[in-house]
């Protein structure tokens, strides 16, 4: 019966002309993160890397989404709010904002950090107030300090809470400290990692589909 509705729906959105065909366009998600986005070491990251498996997941799905991918190999909160007007020259409808990695390896004060992540997200919402802001909280290791590692992973949250943001826990969920699912740096995702990834990202961003 749901997919009879749906039939009929579509059908009469295809008989109403133009205006129709337009609503039909693929709406734009964008990945806008680090190393880990942009498929740091992969063979093949515009195939591979979590983003572009996301974006087979919404294909599978037959949804009318887009994913871009504007991850950038090095990129710290810093760079990412002096970056982002630039990213926000196309239309955005759904924003996942990954940064901090960097920030955390470089033992950035993480109230700096938290003041960067706001300050792409008000962006992204000053331009495009409609979109909706997925969060993606990251961890550190156990080096550099209980402190460090609590307030770094307690912005995350705080950061989703704050602004009505779905929140991905942990990007790097089931994926962190296994050999098998890491480049020989033990940072970097293999392409087994990143379908681990794309499925941490993916049931936090279906609903919003």
């Amino acid at each position: 019966m749901l997919l009879l509705s749906l039939a009929l729906g579509l059908a009469g959105t295809q008989a109403a002309g133009p205006s129709a065909a337009v609503a039909l366009e693929p709406r734009t998600i964008i990945f806008f993160g680090d190393s880990l986005t942009a498929g740091y070491g992969l063979e093949n990251p515009s195939a591979e890397a979590y983003p572009a498996l996301v974006q087979q997941k919404i294909d599978d799905a037959h949804l009318a989404w887009r994913t871009v991918n504007a991850g950038l190999s090095g990129e710290t909160t810093a760079g990412g709010l002096r970056r982002v007007d630039w990213i926000l020259r196309q239309p955005v409808d759904v924003f996942v904002l990954a940064l901090g990695g960097n920030d955390g390896l470089r033992g950035i004060n993480s109230d700096v950090s938290r003041v960067n992540l706001q300050g792409i997200i008000d962006r992204v919402r000053t331009k495009y107030p409609a979109a909706k802001i997925v969060v993606a909280g990251m961890q550190m290791p156990a080096n550099l300090g209980a402190d460090y590692i609590h307030d770094f992973a307690a912005m995350y949250p705080a950061l989703a809470e704050k602004n009505h943001a779905a929140l991905v826990p942990f990007l790097l969920e089931g994926v962190a400290l296994a050999p098998e699912l890491n480049q020989r740096d033990g940072i970097h995702p293999t392409a087994e990692g990143h379908s681990i990834v794309a499925e941490n990202v993916w049931k936090v961003l279906l609903p919003l589909l």
